[in-house]
């Protein structure tokens, strides 16, 4: 067990290793000078030589690179140049509604997902199964966006249960807020809720019909034991994967969903910057997204010892 702790984690800090140097790649080779791109075309001379020096563009790439890396090994992702603070803090304050967003979604989605895909499996060829395997297959090919727009529509502008869009004032209370992500977090837990539907029944597919479900069966166990106990659990490794890989996407895929919304979240801010070329804020956001999405694989990772024993062998 310990060596597969320790191939993961080798695997994990190998691929940021990797955004990291894409990330600061991209940045550097990006056409014209990076400081005159973030000032504008209004920029004096002096004022580019000034953001150069502070951002050491003035040093050779090697330096710039160690620099870099130093700067990232202090927990320093640098400075928002038209926010005037720094990238983690701008980060940390459009945090919140992406995270409950993203909890709220992954939730509705298995929640859906989940059941309707054990019992389409067990109900193979069904018109029941049939139904579902249509639907998923419209469910994955609506825009989150447009779902959401209609939901707006309905649920808020014609029957005024939710809020429009934002995320309530300043003074607004946990609950206020929460309401406001009720709506952009039913758009995208549908459309997930699609694939994950999808890997449940095939995943399900592949263990019902096996010798230790046959034996279960025949040793008088209840069929709902037999189906959840040892049919799902054993199908849960491929079902766990995909959750994860969702959870991974809807943190770093959330752009559009947010605008529609008003949401302040980590999404609306990387538009922004980017409309504004705010390179600091885009290459921080890219490097904090791309670690949620290794921690979260890593962490699915480690639920493989806890369901699957021989995992650890």
């Amino acid at each position: 067990m310990t060596r597969y702790v320790l191939q993961r984690l080798f695997g994990m800090l190998t691929v940021m290793f990797t955004v990291v140097t894409i990330v600061f790649v991209i940045v550097r080779v990006a056409p014209g000078d990076p400081a005159a791109v973030m000032l504008g075309p209004d920029a004096t001379p002096a004022d580019i030589d000034v953001l150069r020096v502070r951002l050491g563009l003035d040093q050779s790439l090697p330096v710039q690179y160690l620099y870099f890396l130093a700067q990232l090994a202090r927990g320093d992702l640098g400075h928002s140049i038209f926010l005037d603070m720094p990238v983690a803090a701008a980060l940390l304050d459009r945090a919140e509604p992406t995270f409950f967003l993203t909890v709220f979604a992954i939730l509705i989605a298995s929640a859906i997902a989940l059941p309707v895909g054990i019992m389409s499996a067990y109900k193979r060829g069904s018109f029941f199964d049939q139904s579902v395997t249509t639907l998923t297959m419209l469910a994955a090919s609506i825009p989150s966006f447009w779902l959401g727009l209609i939901l707006i529509q309905v649920f808020a502008v014609r029957f005024g249960w939710f809020p429009v869009a934002g995320y309530g004032g300043p003074d607004a209370s946990f609950l206020t807020r929460m309401s406001h992500l009720v709506l952009p977090a039913v758009a995208l837990g549908v459309v997930s809720s699609a694939l994950i539907t999808r890997f449940t029944r095939a995943s399900m597919l592949d263990v019902l019909n096996d010798d230790y479900v046959r034996t279960a069966r025949s040793k008088g166990m209840g069929e709902f034991r037999v189906i959840m106990k040892h049919a799902f659990k054993n199908a849960l490794i491929p079902v766990l994967t995909v959750v994860g890989l969702t959870a991974a996407l809807l943190v770093s895929g959330a752009v559009v969903t947010e605008t529609v919304f008003s949401l302040p979240g980590v999404g609306n801010l990387v538009v922004s910057a980017v409309l504004r070329r705010d390179y600091p804020v885009i290459q921080g956001a890219l490097l904090v997204i791309a670690a949620i999405y290794v921690l979260i694989n890593f962490g699915i990772d480690l639920l493989y010892l806890m369901i699957d024993p021989r995992v650890r062998y």
